[in-house]
Order: C-alpha cells, then sequence, then structure tokens
C-alpha cells in the first residue's frame, strides 16, 4: 500500500491536453526544418486546395501538408516519385496521433531530379509527336514581318533588333513576357497563341517568323521553357517558330517542338533573314550573267542567220517549179471546168428523175398531219399553263390582299406609336421649357439684386454725396480742390453745381509754416487722381 501512495500523487491529463502539449512541444522544438526525402502517395491537390502525401527514404517515412496558398504560390510543384528538399516546421495532427511537416517551401534535391522530370516529361511529349520532323514547318526565305517572345528589358532584345538591322532590317513586333520566375511559362504560352490569333490583314499585322529568345543561365532559370504549356503552345503555332534559350550548350524541351532551334538569340536573328549585301552582290552577278548570256545567245542566232542565208539559193531557182505548176495548172483549168460542169448536170438530172408529183403529195400530207398533231398540244399545253397561271395568280391575289391588310394594321400601330412619342416628347419639352424660364428669371432677379447691393447709388441713398471736379473725376481729398474751383455734388435724388469758398487759403499757404518739419519729414505722395469708376458692371 506505501508504494501505490506516489502513483496516486501524479497529475491526471485528458487525451486533448496530452495531444496540445505534445503538439506545442514538436513546433517549439522543430519549428524550422529542412527534409530531404522522396514524395510518395502524392495523387494531385486535394478537393479543398491542400496537398496531402509524404516524404520517404530507404528507412522511414513522414507525412506531409502543403497548404492551398502555399501551393498556388511554389514554382516547382510536387510529383510522384521526384526527390525534393522540403522546409517548413513539425507539428502533430491529434486526430489521428501522428506527427507531420507544414511545407512552406519546396525545391528540388539537385540537378539530376530536374534532368530526371526533364527526362520524363521529354519522354511523354515525344510520345505525343510533337516532336515528330513531320511537323516542323520551313522558315520564310524574307519575312515581312518577326514576332519575338522575350522580355522588354534584357539584352536579348537589343542584341536580335542590332543583328536585323546589320543584316536585313525588318518590321518587329515584340510581346513582353517573364521569362523566368512563377507565372512565365503561362506569359510565353499566351504570347505564341496570340500571335498566332492575329488575323491576316488586320490593324495588327500577322508576323510571319516567330523567335522565342531568353539568355543563358541555370537549368533551374530556364525550367520555364521546359514547361509542358510552352512546349505544347509551340508544337501548335502555324507561324514557323525558332527556339533561341540559352546558349549553345543550354537544351529545352521547346528546341525539339520549334520549327528551328538556334544557339543563341543572335544566331535567330541571322536565321530569319539573309544579308542584304550578300543579296545585292548575288543579284548584281545574276543581272551580269543574264545580261552576258543575252548577248551570247543574240550572237549565236546572228552567226545561224548569217550562215543559213549564205546556203540559201536564189529567188529564181525557188520560185522556178511552183512558176511551172502554176503554168500547168493555168492550162488545165478550162477543161476542168467544163467536166466539173458536165459532172453537176447529170446528177441534177437524175434527182429531178426521181422528185414526182405523188410523192410531193405524199410529204405534203406528213407535214400536214404533224402539224395538226402538233396544234392540238400546243392546245392543251396553252390551256393547262393559263389554268395553272390563273391559280397561282388566285393565290398570290389571297396573300397580297392579308399581306395589305397586316401592312396596314402594321402601319396604323406605328403611326400611333410616334404620336404618343411625340406627345410625350412635346410634354417633357414644355416642362423644360418652364423650368428655364423660372431658372433664367431667378438668375436676372439675383443679378438685379446683386447690382443693387455693389452700386454706389446705394451709398448715396443713406445721405452720403459724391463730390466731382470739372472733369468729371471724384474728388477724395480736400487737398485736391482748388480756391473758386467748380465742383458738382451728386446727391440720391440729383446733381448739383458748387463752387469752392474762395477765402480758403491755398494748400501751399498752408503748408508754409510747416516747412522746417517738411525739411525733416519726406513729402508725402500725393494721390493719383483716379478716373471715373462708372459701373461695376
Amino acid at each position: 500500500m506505501p508504494s501505490a501512495e506516489p502513483l496516486l500523487n501524479t497529475p491526471e491529463f485528458t487525451v486533448s491536453e496530452l495531444s496540445l502539449s505534445l503538439k506545442r512541444t514538436v513546433e517549439d522544438t522543430y519549428g524550422h526544418v529542412r527534409v530531404r526525402g522522396e514524395i510518395s502517395g502524392f495523387r494531385g491537390a486535394h478537393s479543398s486546395g491542400h496537398c496531402y502525401f509524404a516524404l520517404k527514404d530507404e528507412s522511414a517515412k513522414i507525412e506531409a501538408v502543403i497548404w492551398k496558398g502555399v501551393h498556388g504560390r511554389m514554382r516547382f510543384k510536387p510529383q510522384e516519385g521526384l526527390e525534393v528538399i522540403a522546409t517548413g516546421k513539425l507539428t502533430t495532427y491529434p486526430g489521428s496521433s501522428k506527427y507531420q511537416i507544414v511545407i512552406e517551401a519546396l525545391e528540388p534535391a539537385g540537378i539530376g531530379a530536374l534532368m530526371a522530370l526533364m527526362e520524363e516529361r521529354k519522354k511523354k511529349l515525344a510520345a505525343e509527336g510533337l516532336f515528330d520532323e513531320a511537323r516542323k514547318q520551313l522558315l520564310p526565305w524574307l519575312p515581312e514581318v518577326i514576332g519575338v517572345v522575350t522580355s522588354p528589358t534584357g539584352a536579348v532584345i537589343r542584341d536580335i533588333l542590332h543583328r536585323l538591322e546589320d543584316r536585313f532590317p525588318r518590321r518587329v513586333l515584340v510581346w513582353p513576357v517573364k521569362v523566368q520566375g512563377e507565372g512565365s511559362a503561362e506569359q510565353i504560352a499566351a504570347a505564341i497563341r496570340g500571335f498566332n490569333a492575329l488575323p491576316e490583314g488586320g490593324k495588327i499585322p500577322r508576323p510571319d517568323v516567330l523567335i522565342v529568345a531568353r539568355g543563358g543561365g541555370s537549368l533551374e532559370d530556364l525550367w520555364s521553357f521546359n514547361e509542358e504549356i510552352v512546349v505544347r503552345a509551340a508544337a501548335e503555332s502555324m507561324i514557323p517558330l525558332i527556339s533561341a534559350v540559352g546558349h549553345e550548350t543550354d537544351i529545352t524541351l521547346i528546341d525539339f517542338a520549334a520549327d528551328k532551334r538556334a544557339p543563341t538569340p543572335t544566331a535567330a536573328a541571322e536565321m530569319a533573314v539573309p544579308v542584304r549585301s550578300d543579296l545585292f552582290v548575288e543579284v548584281a552577278d545574276l543581272a551580269r550573267r543574264t545580261r552576258a548570256s543575252w548577248q551570247r545567245g543574240q550572237e549565236s542566232r546572228r552567226n545561224e542567220l548569217r550562215a543559213a542565208a549564205r546556203a540559201l539559193p536564189a529567188a529564181s531557182d525557188l520560185l522556178a517549179i511552183p512558176r511551172q505548176r502554176l503554168d500547168s495548172a493555168s492550162a488545165a483549168l478550162p477543161r476542168g471546168l467544163k467536166a466539173n460542169t458536165h459532172a453537176h448536170f447529170r446528177r441534177f438530172a437524175a434527182t429531178s428523175a426521181r422528185l414526182t408529183l405523188r410523192v410531193l403529195h405524199g410529204q405534203i400530207a406528213q407535214a400536214d398531219h404533224r402539224l395538226t398533231v402538233c396544234g392540238e398540244r400546243l392546245g392543251l399545253s396553252a390551256r393547262s399553263l393559263l389554268r395553272q397561271r390563273r391559280d397561282r395568280f388566285a393565290g398570290l391575289e389571297v396573300r397580297l390582299r392579308a399581306s395589305r391588310l397586316s401592312n396596314a394594321q402594321a402601319q396604323r400601330n406605328a403611326i400611333a406609336r410616334q404620336r404618343e412619342r411625340t406627345h410625350r416628347l412635346s410634354e417633357r419639352a414644355q416642362r423644360a421649357l418652364t423650368t428655364l424660364l423660372h431658372r433664367l428669371d431667378a438668375r436676372v432677379e439675383n443679378s438685379g439684386k446683386l447690382l443693387s447691393a455693389l452700386s454706389y447709388r446705394g451709398v448715396l441713398a443713406r445721405g452720403f454725396a459724391l463730390v466731382r471736379d470739372e472733369a468729371g473725376h471724384p474728388v477724395h481729398a480736400a487737398d485736391a480742390i482748388g480756391p473758386a474751383a467748380r465742383l458738382e455734388i451728386e446727391f440720391a435724388d440729383g446733381r448739383v453745381g458748387a463752387t469752392a469758398d474762395a477765402d480758403r487759403p491755398a494748400p501751399e499757404a498752408r503748408t508754409q509754416p510747416k516747412a522746417a518739419s517738411r525739411e525733416a519729414k519726406p513729402a508725402p505722395k500725393r494721390v493719383a487722381k483716379p478716373v471715373d469708376q462708372g459701373s461695376l458692371f
């Protein structure tokens, strides 16, 4: 009994508490780990978007999970049998009392795994016939428009344009894409299909040849050109395509599907167009050879003509025998005419002997019978045709009457709709005109109020007066008025004339006692005489 007392003092855990404690311990201890292993049991993403599989080696296995958001951002997707290096954290799954690794990053385990994946994909696509030589097209000898699928910021596009400018300037259409990283494969495939979708003779010209180009790099950098979507787009292209990915030693799957592979982007530009200077030289050489051949042919024919002319006999010798035959035929012509006339006379006499009156009557009777039969058949045909035409015209009359009634009803309905629409538009116009007149009246009224508020006549109405000099300019200070000056004073109800006080000292006299102070202080600035302010509007 005493040995059982320590067991009674041990704290008890529920299954959930123990599972949570183990979960915290594992996550705290292995919060960041890198595990190398082979993917096993991978069947693609779950319907929820998460991926569940296992990582194993020769003697152990660990369950793994990739959440949906992480899987969508991954550059390399998990595949069955691929050896990878997974980065993540260990955790437990209390529901089945097992531990697992939650993967946050995934990369192939070295170049061997990538090459194995590439070889497997190559065999698969080759089995579908995408790499057959029979599918490949010939490059155009001198394309008018060249389409380039590459990055717009790299040196590749500048190398291609520079080489084309040196060899044979052509019009170039650039489809800017990413050539590395996430989403680059989809952009490259979309660019190839986009060029093929351009219509012939459209606003944007359809290229005669395509160049898919990228600079050198590692196998991981060039992996976008090994994706199935890019290879299939290149194989489906109806425009001849040149693959210029990487350097001469770099091999990608698009090289096998393309119609032509170039070791470098510069070499692709050289394949696309010939050298214009060489063409000029070749054309000039062909023109020279053509001219020399024509001259030799002319000289040869001239020599043949001279030889033939020397070998021909004289004209009299050539015409002697035909002239003799003509004389013989002329001598025999009268006898031949007489013989021909006698032969025709005998044939005419034999024919007239066979032509008797009874034969003529028989032929006339047969012709009359045929005429009678034809007349009867013609009458029957005419009556039948007349009956058919009458029935047809009766049907057309019924259809025409129905169509006319339907047309009239449709026109009446249209007129009614237009009348109703005109009435509605008239009412709307009347309301709009009334509203516009009210707005204009209010605007005029407000403008009048503003004019009255800003007019100087309102100040005069409050008891003030406006003083003007003889020139009609407003007077602002008493010093500006000289002795006996003529003034005009404007009140609210009219204007009156006035004369300045004659015995008031002049401004100069009043300022003489202050000469000393004027020497001490600068003279005040005289206010310029303002012009007539007039109306503010």
